[in-house]
């Protein structure tokens, strides 16, 4: 039988990115937006009905029926990396120097 990650934990970030545990311990800031293809999407595009999301069946979903399936998130690059890096972008910071083994 394959693995179906459950989400048991979640927190709104910023923008369309919400921080998600799992219930094997993995942890990562996923950019929901992504998703946001077609007619059904539209109501998340407003940062406060995005906002609403909520835990159902191991999962997010949101008050008009939209739910993202568990393994697509699961799947998902974390977006904490991408979110420092266009940080940096915008004030100008350049990335920390690559360590080098002595």
């Amino acid at each position: 039988m394959t693995y179906l990650p459950q989400v048991i934990g979640a927190r709104y970030v910023s923008g369309f990115v919400v921080f998600t545990r799992f219930d094997d311990g993995t942890e990562k800031h996923i950019d929901v937006s992504q998703w946001f293809k077609g007619p059904v999407f539209e109501p998340l595009k407003e940062r406060k009905f995005f906002r609403k999301f909520f835990i159902e069946g191991g999962t997010l979903a949101w008050p008009n029926g939209v739910d993202i399936a568990p393994e697509a998130l699961y799947a998902s690059r974390d977006s904490t990396k991408k979110t420092h890096d266009h940080a940096r972008q915008r004030t100008g910071q350049k990335p920390p120097a690559a360590k080098r083994n002595r």
